[in-house]
């Protein structure tokens, strides 16, 4: 469970929002979050989410490009693409097991658990981890 994680929430339209998260898990329907400027407590389904960013800063570097290569680490897990509907895609490890059936569709989840973690595969970004909500997600390709 994350509780007062610094966290940035990525909507599927478009929206972002940053803050601290509380009482998170993979099973969660609903995101609780503090909003780091206005201290606002708001609460959002998880279906309209694209990722969740578990990051260092909230300022990040606007500079810096995250370098989307497997070669660069020693492995963490699994390696994983993914795909998002919205057209952008995202490289790391696996943090745990594969959440879908044979053949790692979507549509096969056991609906339970809404989504995976992911580590980057760079380990100088901003994110130490991330949730991707498979909802959000168009295709996915784990390899061994």
């Amino acid at each position: 469970m994350y509780k007062n994680s610094r966290a940035v929430l990525r909507f599927n339209y478009g929206k972002i929002l940053k803050g601290f998260i509380s009482g998170f898990t993979s099973e969660t329907d609903v995101v609780s979050i503090e909003e780091a400027e206005t201290h606002k407590a708001l609460t959002t389904d998880i279906h309209l989410l694209k990722a969740i960013f578990f990051v260092r800063s909230f300022e990040g570097n606007r500079h810096y490009r995250e370098k989307k290569s497997y070669g660069l680490t020693k492995p963490k897990g699994r390696k994983i693409f993914i795909k998002f509907k919205d057209g952008e895609d995202m490289v790391g490890f696996l943090i745990g097991e594969v959440p879908w059936g044979k053949g790692f569709f979507l549509s096969k989840s056991d609906n339970v658990q809404k989504g995976v973690f992911i580590s980057p595969a760079d380990e100088d970004s901003n994110n130490e981890k991330v949730f991707v909500v498979s909802s959000s997600v168009k295709d996915v390709t784990v390899m061994p």
